[in-house]
């Protein structure tokens, strides 16, 4: 199954999405800061058969709004929300990884009559950072840009399955390679974040969860045991070896873990 391009206006921002269509019910994907919709292609093509599946390009990113002048997480769930009501995705399930996950938490804490289930992929309620923009503005001014091949970039942003799902967000101009966002939109797009913590938010979701980690330490233990703390009934997991990027490197297992929680959520409301 291949996917077509769905393009959302919301303020005047244009934002793209590749609907791999499919049945009901609906499944939404979000990637992560500096991602793409593209990121989550092996775990769309795995789902699809047996759901409505739709990635987004979250704002700045992809094929979306470059330069978007609203960067705040309410402008993130806001277009989440616009996409939901233009494609008819009814209480779909939102499935996120890193700052994709904090979207969906807050789309699901603010709107839970729009959300069916949540799952957190790498992703939680974090703490107030203050050390992100420097961290995040230096890692992206790592980036030897322009990458002269595509095989240098896989190589330069991972290797493997990683830097391959990377460098698929990369757009060729000139015969070399060049992200699809802005770094000052990247650094932007955190700040709520450097000033705050959003456990009130975590505590406001009412759906089913799943909480997906991998063993980065993006996600510290604490703040997982938290979680489930503040919430019991979230379930969660661990994957071995894996790191923060667990939806590129192990999408079988990924996938075996989010059938498994639709297949319990389709029980539960049959049951209900």
């Amino acid at each position: 199954m291949t996917w077509s391009e769905r393009t959302v206006v919301r303020d005047g921002v244009r934002i793209s999405c590749r609907d791999w269509g499919g049945a009901e019910p609906p499944v939404v994907l979000l990637h992560g800061l500096a991602g793409h919709a593209g990121e989550w292609d092996a775990i769309a093509r795995r789902l699809s058969p047996r759901h409505r599946v739709v990635a987004i390009d979250q704002r700045g990113h992809g094929a979306s709004e470059r330069r978007p002048h609203d960067r705040s997480r309410a402008a993130y769930v806001a277009d989440v929300v616009a996409v939901l009501d233009r494609l008819d995705l009814r209480r779909p399930v939102l499935i996120g990884q890193s700052l994709g996950g904090h979207t969906a938490m807050l789309t699901a804490a603010a709107h839970p009559d729009l959300v069916r289930g949540l799952v957190l992929v790498e992703a939680g309620p974090g703490r107030a950072s203050p050390e992100v923009p420097a961290e995040i503005g230096g890692w992206l001014d790592s980036w030897p840009v322009p990458f002269p091949s595509r095989e240098v970039a896989v190589e330069f942003l991972g290797g493997g399955p990683v830097g391959e799902g990377w460098a698929a967000g990369l757009e060729e101009r000139d015969g070399a390679w060049w992200p699809r966002f802005d770094r000052e939109v990247m650094v932007d797009s955190l700040a709520e974040n450097v000033r705050r913590s959003f456990w009130n938010e975590w505590a406001d979701v009412t759906c089913p969860t799943l909480a997906v980690l991998g063993q980065s330490g993006i996600i510290a233990p604490e703040e997982c045991d938290s979680m489930l703390r503040q919430r019991p009934a979230t379930v969660s997991m661990s994957v071995p070896g894996t790191g923060h990027d667990l939806h590129l490197e192990r999408p079988a297992v990924l996938h075996e873990a989010l059938e498994r929680f639709l297949r319990d959520l389709a029980a539960g409301a049959r049951l209900g």
